[in-house]
């Protein structure tokens, strides 16, 4: 996976991305991340990207032709025309699903607005998807950027040593992830669950998806809508209501 991220502000995003799994998986070769610097195709002579919105009101605006033409270089470059995601509280509020299929795609771009967002025209001319982490805004496009591509890059094979766990965790089968439990067997008189130190895998296994359902009504029950269970797991949550 390849991930270019047009942006006023690189080195918070190399900072951000060349440190611990995602840094690592970069080193082997396994994900690249390019940071643009959308400064660097502005034809202003003191460097200006930005200015002041036809029409009136606050803040200023980028401009259309420094982000676009920082995308048709990238293009030349590569010798394609990959996917553009613009970091945006208006787009599509960005879930485990929409990671898992764009960790498909060979190369993806990320769009960082700032300031009072990026000229209708660009958006229109370069952007395929429109993506949002949350329903609130922030100072700029970096932060989204770096999170969505956390979360895609632990779906590429070899990014994380343990691959079974890029699924068996939050959101597998639109679950929540069951409690975890390590050394000592006994904290401040809390002990660890008898099933987990029984070696029965089975019962383990039937104990943990138990959890998963139990947790999820309790945090997040919208999930359970579209949750994937067996006929024995759905009696399970029929009485966990009940109760």
């Amino acid at each position: 996976m390849n991930y270019h991220v047009l942006t006023l502000f690189p080195d918070m995003v190399t900072d951000g991305l060349h440190t611990s799994i995602i840094g690592r998986a970069v080193e082997k070769g396994i994900l690249t991340v390019e940071a643009i610097n959308i400064r660097d195709y502005t034809k202003e002579k003191h460097g200006h990207v930005d200015d002041a919105p036809y029409g009136g009101g606050a803040g200023m605006v980028m401009q259309a032709a420094p982000v676009c033409d920082a995308y048709e270089a990238l293009c030349a470059r590569l010798g394609k025309r990959p996917r553009v995601l613009y970091m945006t509280p208006q787009g599509q509020v960005f879930n485990q699903s929409i990671a898992r299929e764009l960790a498909g795609e060979e190369e993806l771009v990320f769009l960082c607005g700032h300031y009072e967002g990026i000229d209708e025209r660009a958006l229109e001319m370069i952007v395929t998807d429109y993506l949002s982490v949350g329903d609130y805004v922030l100072t700029g496009g970096e932060l989204p950027a770096m999170v969505m591509i956390d979360c895609i890059s632990r779906l590429i094979p070899g990014v994380l040593n343990n691959d079974v766990s890029a699924e068996i965790e939050s959101f597998h089968d639109n679950l929540l992830e069951y409690p975890q439990y390590t050394r000592p067997e006994i904290y401040e008189g809390q002990r660890v669950p008898e099933v987990l130190l029984s070696g029965h895998h089975k019962n383990i296994e039937i104990w943990r998806r138990q959890q998963s359902i139990r947790r999820t009504l309790e945090r997040r029950p919208d999930l359970l809508e579209n949750a994937r269970l067996t006929e024995k797991e759905r009696a399970y949550l029929k009485m966990l209501c009940e109760q």
